[in-house]
């Protein structure tokens, strides 16, 4: 089954140091991007993994081990930040596709760009996140799923370029298989979630809930940001940072994804701005109140 698209969508890759999206790096990226007229354009790219000061960053053995790519491999390639203009223009403003993409691969590639100072939002764009549409009606790994949706053998596994075109062979495969098929919630609702409409693989694939992009901050029932790790665990930011403005402090120095600081800081700011507002009502009416 074709794409059903109204604008591109890329669908995309990373290998890299670990799996720690606040200090690992990319250290490969492939990216496959679908037109809507179903036309495929791809761009694969080693990248040489740098700390904050420029400074080349080792390759640990256990990433060697998954994805066999080693120090000597980017040696002599470019960095993120030097390749990153050219990765952001290559995608422009097409929605985002992956697997285990929304938990892992979008948050790395957004904290690349950031530490870049590369200009690169999610707003407006949607994101597919196959494993979750997988996970959630099959329950299984991208070598499982590929067996299990196309029949074939995934060979070279924990390669880029092998997994973005597997990832993408597998979302069409899902199209095929889970038309007409419902899907029943923990609350007992039953909808019809696969359908050839990128909008709505994005609702169903994504993570609604969460505030950052990795699910250390998410949303309370009024849609307020709580945390959703350590002893503040279901508490407010808002609550936390005035009972305990250290913590926030705490936040912005730890080793936390820029992604999910950005959340922190827009929070801190509406704190700030909230409490400026009401020290101005405040005064108002102590002047009215003089004047009267």
């Amino acid at each position: 089954m074709l794409l059903n698209l109204t604008k591109p969508i890329v669908f995309f890759d990373l290998e890299t140091t670990g799996v720690q999206v606040g200090s690992d790096r990319i250290v490969q990226i492939c990216l496959l991007k679908v037109s809507p007229s179903n036309e495929e354009a791809e761009m694969t790219r080693l990248v040489r993994p740098v700390t904050a000061s420029g400074d080349t960053m080792r390759i640990p053995a256990e990433a060697t081990s998954v994805h066999h790519i080693t120090d000597a491999m980017v040696a002599s390639e470019r960095s993120f930040p030097e390749q990153a203009q050219e990765i952001a223009d290559f995608i422009g403003d097409a929605d985002l596709a992956g697997y285990n993409s929304n938990k892992f691969d979008v948050p790395l590639l957004v904290e690349e760009f950031l530490r870049a100072g590369v200009e690169f939002s999610l707003e407006g764009r949607r994101l597919v996140d196959v494993q979750n549409i997988f996970h959630r009606m099959e329950q299984r790994t991208l070598v499982a799923a590929y067996k299990f949706y196309c029949g074939k053998n995934l060979e070279a596994a924990h390669s880029a370029d092998a997994d973005t075109r597997a990832t993408y062979e597998v979302l069409k495969a899902q199209l095929d298989r889970y038309q007409d098929v419902p899907f029943v919630d923990r609350d007992g609702t039953t909808s019809y979630p696969v359908v050839n409409d990128i909008e709505a693989l994005s609702r169903f694939s994504g993570n609604s809930q969460w505030a950052d992009l990795v699910g250390h901050i998410g949303f309370d029932k009024s849609g307020r940001e709580i945390f959703n790790f350590g002893k503040h665990k279901g508490v407010t930011l808002e609550q936390v940072f005035t009972r305990e403005p250290a913590y926030y402090d705490w936040m912005m120095k730890a080793d936390f994804p820029l992604s999910t600081k950005q959340v922190v800081m827009r929070v801190q700011r509406r704190l700030v701005e909230e409490r400026r507002q009401r020290d101005q009502e405040k005064l108002q009416a102590l002047k009215l109140k003089f004047e009267g």
